[in-house]
């Protein structure tokens, strides 16, 4: 293989990565702006706020984890964040799988660093740049550190701005999750029939949400999505 063609990693890459990721900004630090704002408005402190951030640093996860966050810690509420979250992050798996021929040559701790800090927008970006025939493996890396501390700074920002508001609900901030997902949706639509796993496991939500108390509506919704899907292809 000519060396070009061979996974290696430089700081060139490192900067080149985030350059890269600079269209990628706005959504980010939209995100974590609304984050944070939520985040303060549910009674969070910084620390925990930057800490789900920064160590979580999944943006639908965080919104879910909010909606069950408590105040009283017991092992069936902890059981339960974790489960949600990991179905939600759960696509992760793929992306990450789809990595493995460029990075199964990488040192151990590099690796995991870029899988930690793995994003929807940092894959895009590096598996673009991996199909033009890059091979860097600084610039996937690269991209990803900066979206990360983007996502980090915006937050403290979001987080402060919204300990600023003393009624959230005047001024419309409890509706910041349910818009950013019903958002998220617009630009998914590819016509009814892909829709038809989106439909199924929204009625199933409502239904498990109205029958059973807690959180398994999330993890039913998602099942019967996934399970409609696979069905109807």
């Amino acid at each position: 293989m000519p060396p070009a063609l061979r996974p290696h990693f430089s700081y060139s890459g490192l900067r080149h990565g985030a350059r890269a990721a600079l269209p990628a900004f706005p959504g980010f630090i939209m995100f974590a702006l609304a984050f944070g704002t939520a985040a303060a408005q549910k009674g969070l402190s910084l620390g925990e706020t930057l800490g789900l951030s920064g160590f979580v640093y999944a943006g639908a996860s965080q919104m879910v984890g909010l909606e069950i966050w408590q105040q009283v810690w017991t092992p069936a509420t902890i059981l339960t964040i974790m489960t949600v979250t990991a179905v939600v992050n759960a696509r992760m798996i793929m992306l990450g799988a789809t990595l493995q021929p460029w990075l199964k040559h990488e040192p151990l701790p590099r690796t995991a660093l870029n899988l930690f800090l793995l994003t929807e927008a940092g894959w895009l970006i590096g598996t673009r740049y991996h199909t033009e025939g890059g091979r860097d493996v600084g610039v996937l890396l690269g991209c990803a550190l900066i979206l990360w501390l983007v996502w980090l700074v915006a937050t403290f920002a979001g987080f402060f701005a919204g300990a600023l508001v003393p009624e959230p609900r005047r001024f419309g901030l409890d509706l910041v999750m349910p818009i950013f997902f019903g958002v998220m949706l617009v630009p998914l639509w590819k016509g009814f029939k892909p829709a038809l796993p989106w439909l199924v496991a929204g009625l199933v939500s409502l239904i498990v949400h109205a029958l059973v108390p807690g959180y398994l509506f999330i993890i039913a919704g998602a099942l019967a999505g996934v399970v409609a899907g696979m069905l109807i292809e």
